[in-house]
């Protein structure tokens, strides 16, 4: 099980927030997943954006954020926008 900082994409403020709903590990997120992740952020940070939804689901990938599909980013986009309905 790694810390969620050695996570790509994880910095400590990232991990902070994670942990605060209740994700402790690299494990938990990854069973979420980053959609169940970044619901659990937005309802406690209302702030967090679609770059932290890209983060999330490159972290979970081990891939950095911004090369992601675009496949991918159009799904995540599509799920943001819905939430922010």
């Amino acid at each position: 099980m790694l810390e969620l900082t050695a996570m790509i994409n994880i910095g400590k403020e990232m991990e902070k927030k994670l942990k605060s709903v209740g994700i402790e590990s690299s494990d938990k997120l990854i069973e979420i997943g980053a959609k169940e992740a970044f619901l659990k952020l937005k309802q406690k940070y209302p702030n967090v954006c679609l770059v932290h939804l890209y983060t999330l689901e490159g972290a979970i990938h081990d891939t950095e954020y911004n090369r992601l599909s675009e496949d991918t980013k159009k799904e995540l986009k599509e799920f943001s926008d819905f939430l922010s309905k």
